[in-house]
């Protein structure tokens, strides 16, 4: 009898300690040193930044904000190495204080783009939210009006863009992956000291101090693309300071950046072929490219060729197929953008007796893509967030599978791969998304978004565990809050004003017509 409670005992022992090494391997690594402490506890943090004061000032070009600057650490994990950085952070105040239920973040999406003023957006597209909620949020470290990367001038800019990525001669490649190489030069020269330090990771400890700084032990959050995976690594470094959390459009935050675009091709051609085609091709009498998606479609890649064998050149406009290309990437992330593309296309049919409005959006459309600033901080991160295949002959190889299968962003796969292969820091110190110590947490993402595809999405989704899934049927765009669906609408609001949380996962169906 003594000796089966024995060993009964011994073997509660070892269960007892099996579980505490399963859930101590289950940490990521950059939270095990914190496991001691509350997480999102700010007292490691050093005094001279957590005891900076914020002085508010109208913001420049939005005064209905609020605007002041925070000193970072360069580096969070050696914070007295290195120059301090500076974070341009703003603010909307809620107009009833006595209404007030808390401070609600947003960061921006890209990586490459600006959330000073992006309160706004709330501010005027979900009123009922701003009353309820002092809105915040911040350039992150390498854009806008905080501390900065540079890699090219505008022009070297636009010959990285220039050419046909369709190319699969040697020279065209050969071109394309010198072309990459030297933006990465650029990067170094122009920003090396500052390369290794624009992470994903990086970025949310200083968000963590802008909370803070706030005075919030708890804030709410809404991002929506790549700030879904600034939201889920804050969650997982700092889950005991998230009161409420919406993560609009995906990115496949349980996995690598390089597997993550590696499924772009596939969502932007599905986007393309199952949704715009087929909107053009139904207003036939409007643009007369085609009255079914195979015509419209055909009538597309001639217009590609000619751009191949001669670009329209109309003053400091050169449209070949690449800017053909990246208009279009850039239209169909929205159903509201897809008359603009329609329009534009139109004047690719006769480009100098072409209506003036068509040209105008031609222009608009096919000669505004990006920025030399955005694609720094863009390859800033997505380089060096996580590991990348280092083997130019893998993306060559990939680079022409995509090309073949999904030309619109598959072409591309080279130029911007090869960008990565030759990144000249190391992966950030890896975490791991589990949703451990988080409140439930709420996703949206369409079927057909093109560039946070909903694979991906699924795959975030069961990551991030006790998370609510919405899925849109009615449309495939990128960014579903706030808009005019109101199922969206509704499972958002009830849960950031009211903590209603879904059952289960929800599904918004097309809307009904008016």
């Amino acid at each position: 009898m003594n000796s089966t409670a024995s060993r009964t005992r011994r073997a509660a022992a070892l269960v007892a300690v099996a579980t505490a090494l399963l859930a101590s391997l289950a940490l990521p690594a950059t939270a095990s040193a914190e496991a001691a402490r509350d997480p999102g506890d700010a007292g490691a943090v050093p005094a001279r930044y957590a005891h900076q004061s914020l002085d508010w000032q109208p913001c420049e070009g939005q005064p209905a904000l609020d605007c002041a600057t925070m000193a970072v650490p360069r580096d969070w994990h050696r914070p007295g190495a290195g120059a301090d950085l500076s974070i341009a952070v703003s603010r909307h105040r809620v107009a009833d204080p006595a209404k007030r239920r808390g401070t609600l973040m947003e960061t921006a999406g890209g990586p490459g783009g600006q959330g000073l003023l992006r309160p706004m957006d709330l501010v005027q597209g979900a009123p009922a939210v701003a009353a309820a909620y002092d809105i915040v949020s911040f350039d992150q470290r390498g854009v806008g009006r905080s501390t900065h990367t540079r890699c090219q001038t505008p022009e070297e800019f636009q010959e990285f863009l220039a050419g046909d990525y369709r190319d699969q001669s040697p020279e065209a490649i050969d071109r394309v992956i010198a072309n990459s190489r030297k933006l990465v030069a650029g990067c170094e020269e122009h920003s090396g000291d500052l390369l290794p330090y624009l992470t994903t990771e990086q970025t949310v400890r200083d968000m963590d101090l802008y909370r803070s700084l706030l005075g919030e032990k708890k804030i709410s959050y809404y991002g929506a693309s790549y700030a879904t995976m600034i939201g889920a690594y804050y969650g997982t470094l700092f889950p005991h300071r998230v009161e409420r959390m919406v993560l609009d459009s995906n990115i496949g935050f349980d996995g690598s950046w390089e597997r993550f675009e590696l499924g772009q091709p596939m969502s932007f051609q599905r986007r393309f072929e199952q949704d715009f085609l087929p909107w053009m091709a139904a207003r036939d009498s409007t643009y007369h490219w085609g009255s079914t998606p195979e015509e419209v479609q055909a009538h597309w890649e001639q217009r590609r060729a000619a751009l191949h064998e001669r670009p329209v050149v109309d003053g400091s406009l050169t449209l070949g197929p690449n800017q053909l290309d990246n208009g279009t990437i850039n239209a169909i992330y929205s159903d509201r953008a897809f008359p603009l593309l329609a329009g534009a296309l139109t004047a690719l049919d006769d480009w100098p007796n072409a209506d003036p409005a068509a040209q105008q959006a031609a222009r608009r459309l096919f000669g505004q893509y990006l920025s030399p600033e955005f694609l720094a901080e863009y390859f800033s991160v997505t380089c060096a967030d996580t590991p990348w295949t280092k083997d130019i002959g893998t993306w060559i190889r990939r680079g022409a599978e995509n090309t073949a299968r999904y030309p619109l962003v598959g072409a591309r796969t080279l130029a911007f791969s090869s960008v990565c292969a030759a990144w000249p820091t190391g992966p950030a110190p890896e975490v791991a998304v589990t949703g451990a110590h988080l409140p439930p947490v709420l996703m949206l993402n369409s079927l057909h978004d093109p560039a946070t595809y909903y694979e991906a999405a699924l795959g975030a989704h069961r990551a991030l565990r006790g998370s609510k899934l919405v899925t849109v049927t009615g449309n495939g765009n990128h960014g579903q809050y706030p808009g005019s669906d109101p199922c969206v609408t509704d499972a958002v609001e009830h849960y950031l004003l009211d903590g209603r949380v879904p059952a289960h996962d929800v599904t918004c169906p097309v809307p009904p017509t008016a």
